[in-house]
């Protein structure tokens, strides 16, 4: 059974970096009330700003962070951020007032204009999903997004943690076509984009994937029964890997827009695809291909004890470097999956006042390797126990009957 490598750390993408600024000031977060607003879900006194740039462009947004040397980081009304550096900015004239986030109207007409010809939408409660492969094939993936988002929310509401409902439709982007998925996906991923399914683009805030299983050729076919794509989907050799890619992804959008983590800001990868993986186990009897939260992942349980490696908790504690390497990526997702079984099913109560302490980071603060250890230790203690009683909770479940 293969595993999903997932995202592959799609947190600042390479085509959307700046030169960094030397020293990024924060702007006042605090809750709602004279002179605040709530944009993105998160309460905050924001400016909004318009921007015209030396290549004659304008962009409305508010300012999420502002350096010293004059950088910016936006947000516009539909969620996507922008990093503008100072050599980019002509003038900046203050609104009024805040904007309302976009609806799903005027959502669904922007990002129809800007894909290629041949896209359409289809909106839900809670997402705006635009696809060129089949209709049948998109309502079959977005009903998969609605059950996680109700899943989700309803996990953590139970666990103690406040999150919030996302002030606008969260994006989804299906192509059809592996070659036009991977011309998008280049500009973020680079060559990456060729061996990851799909993934979440911070900056953009949306979904980006294409139809593993070629369901825009099953769409031509005529007199099928109601719902029998969806037995059709679960049945491909793809099955596996597409239902899990979408629930990883959507997870992290899900943690960066209900005020769990905010974009940009240093959110430990071991948590984030921790908890992604925790969420995102496939469930193939049944035509809906997943069914809930916190089952036995069991690729990534078989992959962590095969490759076990003493240390590998406290390193990946420290940093994040090993997610980036190629030949040491899938064996920290299993590690990662591993840790947040363990803290969810034996340690929630710690887990949840953690996660709260990452809430509070901000985008594009910074985290040293001490900061993060100290934190993990103030949370759960000596890294090396608690990887001591992560791989005997692993081996308990592998005695288990899958």
């Amino acid at each position: 059974m293969p595993v999903p490598l997932g995202s592959l750390d799609v947190r600042l993408p390479p085509s959307a970096q700046p030169a960094r600024p030397a020293a990024w000031t924060r702007v006042a977060w605090r809750l709602c009330g004279a002179g605040a607003a709530t944009l993105g879900g998160l309460a905050v006194s924001a400016e909004w700003v318009e921007v015209l740039t030396h290549d004659g462009k304008s962009r409305l947004g508010t300012i999420v962070r502002e350096a010293q040397d004059g950088s910016l980081l936006l947000e516009d009304d539909s969620g996507r951020y922008e990093l503008l550096g100072p050599q980019q900015i002509r003038s900046r004239i203050e609104a009024a007032s805040l904007p309302q986030p976009l609806g799903p109207t005027e959502l669904e007409r922007r990002l129809l204009a800007e894909l290629p010809a041949g896209f359409r939408a289809l909106t839900t409660k809670h997402y705006v999903v635009c696809f060129d492969t089949s209709r049948d094939y998109a309502k079959w993936c977005a009903a998969i997004f609605e059950r996680l988002h109700d899943a989700f929310g309803m996990y953590w509401t139970r666990a103690g943690l406040e999150i919030q409902e996302p002030d606008r439709p969260l994006v989804v982007v299906i192509y059809a076509d592996k070659r036009a998925y991977e011309a998008d996906a280049a500009g973020d991923l680079g060559p990456a984009a060729s061996q990851v399914a799909g993934y979440y683009n911070l900056l953009r805030n949306r979904i980006v994937t294409y139809d593993l299983t070629g369901s825009d050729l099953l769409a031509a076919a005529r007199g099928r029964r109601p719902g029998l794509v969806g037995l059709e989907i679960v049945s491909s050799p793809a099955a596996v890997g597409l239902v899990s890619t979408l629930v990883h992804e959507a997870t992290h959008q899900l943690a960066f827009n209900s005020g769990m983590h905010r974009r940009l800001a240093p959110i430990p990868l071991w948590v984030s695809e921790g908890i992604a993986t925790y969420f995102e186990t496939p469930d193939l009897k049944n035509v809906r291909g997943w069914r809930g939260v916190g089952t036995v992942n069991r690729p990534r349980l078989d992959h962590f004890l095969r490759h076990y490696q003493p240390g590998c908790v406290a390193t990946m504690i420290r940093d994040d470097e090993a997610f980036r390497d190629p030949d040491r990526a899938v064996d920290c997702y299993a590690t990662a999956w591993a840790v947040c079984h363990h803290l969810l099913t034996l340690r929630k109560p710690e887990f949840v006042d953690y996660l709260r302490g990452l809430a509070d980071k901000q985008p594009l603060d910074e985290d040293s390797a001490d900061q993060r250890l100290a934190a993990f230790e103030a949370a759960f203690g000596d890294p090396a126990a608690v990887e001591q009683a992560v791989v005997a909770t692993m081996a308990r479940l592998a005695a288990r009957p899958p």
